[in-house]
């Protein structure tokens, strides 16, 4: 796991700074909720045209990392 993010974008005048997709303003975060909801590539791709598939692999590496400094309580779950 040694990728360099090149797809995630990071300015504080996008979305208020939230991690985006190649400057689409579409967050990481609402590419990870759409694939929860559609799981299937074609299905992602119909809602989503403009979305390549590295640009998911790249979403989901980056919110994994992310999530490894976090401590969660059981009871929030």
């Amino acid at each position: 796991m040694g990728t360099r993010f090149d797809r995630i974008t990071i300015r504080p005048e996008v979305l208020n700074g939230r991690p985006c997709i190649r400057d689409l303003r579409l967050t990481v975060q609402r590419v990870l909720e759409t694939v929860a909801l559609y799981p299937e590539w074609e299905a992602l791709k119909a809602e989503y045209p403009e979305l390549e598939k590295e640009d998911v692999r790249q979403a989901l590496e980056f919110a994994a990392r992310n999530l490894d400094s976090q401590i969660f309580s059981t009871e929030a779950a």
